[in-house]
């Protein structure tokens, strides 16, 4: 929206062709998210209050966990605002990737808004059921994910308009561009091919699995959203790489037209994230509830499907994989052994708790893991 007035003005004066560098846009979409978060945020948790907008916690999971009962949950929709907002001003609005990403991103937000509403509001402490939350997860997934078959074939200075048009020509042929192929770390000439049908089954799994991944983790005070803000910052570091024709050349990365773009959302993701994270530290008083953390994961994943980096996202994001891994050995060992447990609880960070580690400690410590996680899978870049 302002790049558009922006370049409009530079005609006049060239001073304004500044906002065209991605980076100034990227910071600027960073530094309006935080300005929109610190200004909302305690107008939000004060309006939460008044509605009785409060998270009902547990009386399984741990005892210390209790006087946070009632606590303002749906704060997520702090997060979305922010990156909306960002987003629209800073990036540049004709671009297919931004587009798609918020697609995913505000639509998984809706649900996690409805299932956090009925939580709340109608006092069922199941929300969605499983099948209907998963069932509108699939939808936009798998819409998302034939719309990114087509976009990643758009040829250099092309359109979808022109990819859409030669599939349809060529008969819906399913090997579109090796683009879709999924590449393997590390190795530059390793990649496996995907047709139309792998790539969209696998691009599915990614995005509701990065979706509920992160949901998952959403269990301790900032836990889920320094390690989203980190991993999300890299995917735009690698958007950065593979929508540059000369930095992924020299890298031997694949060459996605547009997506560089990305790094507008990544920055504004940071910035709604670290503000987010101001009111939402250890005593939180507010938590993100569904509505940000199904919106945040699917974020994640759909702008590593556009860098092409699932692994690399699933190395960076290894908190969020360990939980959710641990959720799924619990669930299975319980239901074979009839009644026996692997871990204390699950997900794995209350397992930690009942351990005897302040929950503190386990944020922490969880921070730092996906710090060194996030190094490694930078250093991917270079290490092919």
């Amino acid at each position: 929206m302002l790049l558009e007035l922006f370049r409009s003005l530079s005609s006049s004066w060239s001073g304004f062709g500044i906002f065209n560098y991605l980076t100034l846009r990227a910071l600027l979409a960073c530094f309006t998210a935080l300005v929109i978060g610190f200004a909302f945020g305690p107008w939000m948790i004060r309006e939460l209050k008044k509605l009785h907008f409060g998270q009902a916690v547990r009386t399984n999971g741990p005892q210390s966990h209790l006087v946070k009962d009632g606590t303002p949950t749906m704060g997520g929709a702090l997060i979305l605002f922010g990156i909306t907002v960002s987003t629209l001003l800073w990036a540049d609005l004709s671009n297919r990737f931004i587009w798609v990403v918020l697609f995913v991103t505000l639509g998984y937000g809706a649900i996690g808004w409805i299932d956090d509403y009925r939580k709340v509001v109608h006092h069922n402490p199941r929300g969605m059921s499983a099948k209907e939350k998963f069932g509108w997860q699939s939808v936009i997934g798998l819409i998302a994910a034939f719309y990114l078959a087509l976009a990643l074939s758009v040829e250099p200075g092309g359109t979808f308009a022109e990819a859409l048009s030669k599939w349809y020509d060529a008969r819906f042929p399913l090997d579109l561009t090796p683009n879709i192929h999924l590449l393997i770390p590390c190795f530059k000439d390793i990649a496996l091919p995907f047709g139309l049908i792998g790539f969209m089954v696998f691009t599915y799994v990614v995005i509701v699995g990065s979706s509920n991944a992160v949901n998952l983790t959403d269990g301790l005070d900032g836990l889920a959203i320094l390690p989203t803000v980190l991993v999300g910052m890299a995917l735009g570091v690698f958007a950065y790489v593979v929508g540059r024709p000369d930095f992924s050349s020299y890298l031997i990365f694949p060459y996605i037209p547009g997506a560089g773009e990305l790094v507008v959302i990544a920055g504004a993701l940071a910035g709604a994230g670290l503000a987010f994270l101001w009111f939402n530290a250890h005593p939180a008083q507010v938590f993100m509830g569904d509505v940000g953390a199904l919106a945040l994961g699917g974020c994640l994943g759909t702008m590593a499907v556009i860098a092409r980096q699932e692994l690399v996202l699933a190395v960076m994001g290894g908190v969020f994989v360990a939980e959710t891994l641990s959720v799924m050995i619990q669930t299975t060992y319980f239901r074979l052994s009839h009644g026996k447990r692997v871990f204390l609880m699950a997900p794995i960070h209350h397992h930690f708790e009942l351990k005897g580690w302040k929950e503190t400690q386990v944020v922490t410590r969880f921070w730092i893991i996906t710090f060194i996680l996030v190094l490694i899978g930078l250093s991917t870049l270079k290490i092919r």
